[in-house]
Formats: structure tokens, sequence, C-alpha cells
């Protein structure tokens, strides 16, 4: 019965990734993306239902547009796949339990918010406004130890991105900032900080790795995102035994 499961958050995490792809695009344009059928971005001509099954239609496609030919970003069937994993590693970690909402409810804020920041560099404040009382309610209904951890997690967000943009002079923009408020809520304080950690770690050495193969210059701005977005699900999923590890090496 685990496998069905497993199988079914997968297709599921599939499914809204796909969902998520068409909010991160549309929203940060103002573009309504309910009850608006599916367009190629290239030439505009409207998609049949086939064209929109999630990953299978970009290996049935082998990539390209069925009207102008034209490639299809990959970045598609990227959020899909990587939502549907997310799902089901969310549902192998944590099985079937209320706490089970947290990941899931995570995931598809990052995932919207990645989109959008890999494709206009924004992060749109309509997404963080919709998902912060959810992450209020799934506080409330499964409480952290202290209870106030997510509270202060919240302010400690905002607090510490904040001083990063007054003394890097804009190193930071203030949707990173709304963002860790918001994550601050769901990690709590501990977690929050080790998210901290491993996002800037992780922007670090790659961009260190970026700059040394010349991909990026050094002024040129990058998306923060994405190392935010690995950073926080580490520190969700593993942060407990990535500290019990550190504190045992000191």
């Amino acid at each position: 019965m685990e496998m069905v499961y497993t199988i079914i958050f997968f297709l599921f995490g599939l499914i809204f990734g796909s969902f998520f792809n068409v909010v991160g695009l549309r929203l940060p344009k103002g573009m309504p993306f309910a009850n608006d059928r599916s367009a190629c971005p290239q030439c505009g001509s409207h998609l049949s239902w086939y064209e929109n099954i999630p990953l299978l239609s970009f290996i049935l496609q082998k990539g390209k547009c069925l009207h102008c030919h034209e490639r299809i970003s990959p970045l598609y069937p990227m959020i899909e796949v990587m939502t549907g994993l997310l799902f089901m590693t969310s549902y192998l970690l944590l099985g079937l339990q209320l706490e089970l909402a947290t990941p899931l409810l995570l995931i598809s804020m990052l995932m919207i918010i990645l989109v959008a920041d890999l494709v206009y560099m924004q992060i749109p404040n309509k997404v963080l406004l919709f998902f912060l009382p959810f992450t209020i309610l799934i506080r409330i209904l499964v409480p952290l130890d202290p209870w106030w951890s997510p509270i202060l997690g919240g302010a400690l967000g905002l607090l510490i991105t904040s001083a990063i943009i007054i003394i890097s002079r804009g190193g930071m923009g203030a949707g990173d900032m709304k963002l860790f408020g918001v994550l601050g809520l769901i990690l709590g304080v501990e977690m929050l900080m080790v998210a901290f950690f491993l996002s800037c770690m992780i922007g670090a050495v790659i961009g260190f790795i970026l700059l040394a193969f010349k991909v990026v210059g050094r002024r040129q701005p990058v998306p923060f995102v994405p190392y935010i977005v690995a950073g926080t699900l580490i520190a969700y999923f593993y942060g407990d035994g990535l500290m019990e590890w550190y504190f045992s090496l000191l």
C-alpha cells in the first residue's frame, strides 16, 4: 500500500508542479492563471489537452511546440519533476500525519517563487500573502516546541535579512526579507538559522563556481531563491540531524 501512496504523491506533485509553473510565470505579469487556456509562450497558440499532460507532453513533443516548433523551456518539466519528487519524499519521510501538510505547503510556495525568481527575478508579494495564513494555521494545529519558536523565527527572519539589506546596500532584496519572515513562521528559530546558513553557503559555493567558469560576471545579479529553496528543504527534512552532527564535532 505504501508503494501506491508513493506513486500517488509523485503524480499529485507532477500535476501541482504544472500549475505552479503557470502561476509563477503569469502572476508577476498580472496575467490570469485560472479559467484561461494554456498557450505556447513563443507563438501564442492554444495548447490541446494532450499538450498539457505534465512531463509526458514534454517527452512526446520532444521538447518542442507542435505549432511553431520552437523549443519549450526545460523549466516546465524541471519544476514538475522536482515537485513530484519532493511531494513523494515528504510522504516517505513523514507518512500520513497532519505534519505532512507542512512540507507540502512549504514546497508549493517555494516552487511558485522559484519559477518567478528564475524567470523575472521577482518574489511576488501575492504568493507570500496567500500562503501566510496557511503557515500560521498549520503552526497552530501542529505547534513547534516551544510554541513561541515560529513567532520569534518570523521576526528573526525579517530582522536578519533587513540588516543585510542595509549593510550591503541592496545585497538582498525586500522579497528575500519577506520570504525569510514567512519561512521563520514555518521552521521556527533553530531551523530558520540552519536554513539561512545553508542558503548562504550553497549560494557562495555555486556563485564561486559560476564566477570561476565565467558563467556570470562579478556585478551580474543572479537569482537567490534557488539557494533558499535548497537550504530551506534541507533544514526542514534534515536540520535536526545536521545540528546533532555539528555539535558532536565541538
